[in-house]
């Protein structure tokens, strides 16, 4: 934590400039997540491959749909949210082809428990238009800050606005009451199928919940 005042932080939509530094971001924030630890169980390296996976992700899925964005103090990126607008959650296969070699060189030898998981997950994945979250971390420096609570209510305001929901999956019992103070409910808890693999929490915002 630092002592700077909350109310300096600006939330920014992100663009292609803001990759790299959006994925350092994340790559630092998942490092103990206990999901992406049980796929890239090799902590001396777990922060790197996360790094480039998250930049492939950013480049070729979320930014393009435009609805990632980052906060931090000043110009600093010090946390993202990577929302994908209703009906655009699905990755185009020509995208999951692309993102073939980018997986292995992140899993390795768990890149097919990897595309299990993520396939077990999609089975559950509401199909009511909504807003999905499919990422959000926070530098771990800068957690306790605000900065997490800034970049939700900046898309839960306008979810509220137009009447839309929102979604998401957290693989952290612990994010699972702070992500209700703003209206979330758990709608499923999900044990996944590889063998040691952690539960997930599958949660629904209906607009209007506030928090």
């Amino acid at each position: 934590m630092t002592d700077e005042p909350r109310t300096s932080l600006v939330v920014r939509s992100a663009g292609a400039g803001d990759a790299a530094a959006i994925a350092a971001v994340l790559g630092r924030a998942f490092y103990d997540d206990p999901l992406w630890s049980w796929l890239v169980p090799d902590d001396a390296t777990r922060v790197r491959r996360l790094t480039g996976l998250f930049e492939v992700m950013l480049r070729r899925v979320h930014l393009p749909t435009g609805g990632t964005e980052s906060v931090g103090r000043g110009a600093r990126t010090e946390a993202a949210a990577l929302w994908a607008p209703p009906d655009r959650w699905r990755v185009p296969v020509r995208v999951q082809v692309a993102q073939a070699v980018p997986l292995i060189r992140a899993f390795g030898l768990r890149t097919p428990a990897s595309l299990r998981t993520l396939g077990e997950v999609e089975k559950h994945h509401p199909r009511e238009p909504h807003w999905y979250l499919a990422v959000i971390g926070t530098d771990p420096p800068a957690q306790g800050d605000g900065l997490g609570t800034a970049l939700l209510r900046s898309r839960l305001d306008r979810c509220d606005a137009e009447g839309i929901p929102a979604y998401l999956e957290s693989s952290k019992e612990r994010n699972v009451p702070y992500y209700e103070r703003f209206g979330f409910r758990v709608t499923r808890e999900l044990a996944l199928s590889g063998k040691g693999a952690p539960p997930i929490w599958l949660m629904w915002r209906d607009p209007g919940q506030g928090g």
